[in-house]
C-alpha cells in the first residue's frame, strides 16, 4: 500500500469518527433539551392554575367633562353634556403567564344617555347609546398561592359606540348621531378570596380613559357637536373559578 492510500484511509477512519460523535453529542443535547421542555412545562403546570374566570355585577360611572356645545360651528358658552352611570354583568378571562402575571380581557357592554347641561341644560336627554369597551390589561398578582390574592393591573381600552340614537328636542325625522370611536389606558386593583382551590369571590376597581366626539347631523337646530372625556370609575363585584 502506498503512503498516500494510507494517508487517505486514516483520513477516512477519523472522519468516520468524528461523524459518530458528532451525531451522539447532537442526539443527546436534543435529548436533554426535549427533557428540559417536559420537565419545564410539567412544573409549570403544577405550579399554578393557566387561567381564570370571572363573572361580576359592574357599576359604570362617568367621571365626565365636556367642551362647549357647538351649533353649526359656534360655541354656545357655559354648555355641556354629562353621561349617565349602568350597572351591568361583566365577564373577564386572565390567561396566567406565571404564577405572578396574567393577561385579563375585560367584556361588557352597557347603555347610557347623554343629557346636556348649563345653558343649554332645558334640552335634556340628548342621546341614547350602547357602549362596548373590550380591555385587555397586563396584572401582577402579588399572594398568588394565599387565601387574599391582590393584584393591579394596567392596560388599554377600546370603546365602540353602538345604536346611537338622538334623543329628546334635537330629533326629527332624519337626524343622526355619531359618536367617535376612543382608544384609552385602563387601570384596576382587585382582589380575590378564596373559598377554596378553584372558587373565589371577587373586588375589583377600574379606571378607564374614554375620550369621543358626538356630531349630531339636521337636528332641529341643524348640526351639532360637542367633545365629552367619559373616564368612568368602574366598581365590580362578583365570583371566579380558576383552572
Amino acid at each position: 500500500m502506498t503512503l498516500m492510500s494510507c494517508i487517505h484511509t486514516l483520513n477516512l477512519q477519523i472522519l468516520i469518527q468524528l461523524s459518530i460523535m458528532t451525531t451522539q453529542t447532537f442526539s443527546k443535547a436534543i435529548a436533554s433539551f426535549l427533557c428540559l421542555l417536559i420537565l419545564s412545562t410539567t412544573v409549570n403546570a403544577d405550579n399554578h392554575d393557566r387561567w381564570i374566570i370571572r363573572l361580576r355585577a359592574i357599576d359604570i360611572a362617568p367621571d365626565d367633562s365636556s367642551g362647549d356645545i357647538a351649533v353649526n360651528g359656534t360655541s354656545v358658552a357655559n354648555s355641556g353634556v354629562g353621561v349617565d352611570e349602568d350597572i351591568v354583568p361583566e365577564l373577564d378571562i386572565t390567561y396566567m403567564l406565571t404564577k405572578h402575571i396574567g393577561l385579563e380581557l375585560i367584556l361588557a357592554t352597557s347603555n347610557h344617555n347623554v343629557t346636556a347641561r348649563g345653558s343649554l341644560g332645558a334640552l335634556g336627554r340628548v342621546i341614547n347609546t350602547d357602549v362596548l369597551p373590550p380591555t385587555l390589561t397586563l396584572q401582577y398578582h402579588f399572594n398568588p398561592d394565599g387565601t387574599f390574592r391582590p393584584y393591579a393591573g394596567i392596560g388599554v381600552n377600546y370603546t365602540h359606540f353602538y345604536d346611537e340614537k338622538v334623543r329628546g328636542p334635537l330629533d326629527i325625522a332624519g337626524s343622526d348621531i355619531r359618536l367617535d370611536s376612543s382608544w384609552g389606558l385602563a387601570a384596576q386593583l382587585g382582589i380575590d378570596y378564596m373559598l377554596d382551590h378553584e372558587w373565589f369571590i371577587n373586588a375589583d376597581i377600574k379606571y378607564i380613559k374614554i375620550d369621543s366626539t358626538a356630531t349630531f347631523h339636521d337636528t332641529v337646530f341643524g348640526n351639532v357637536e360637542v367633545d365629552v372625556d367619559i373616564d368612568p370609575i368602574v366598581v365590580g363585584l362578583g365570583f371566579g373559578k380558576r383552572f
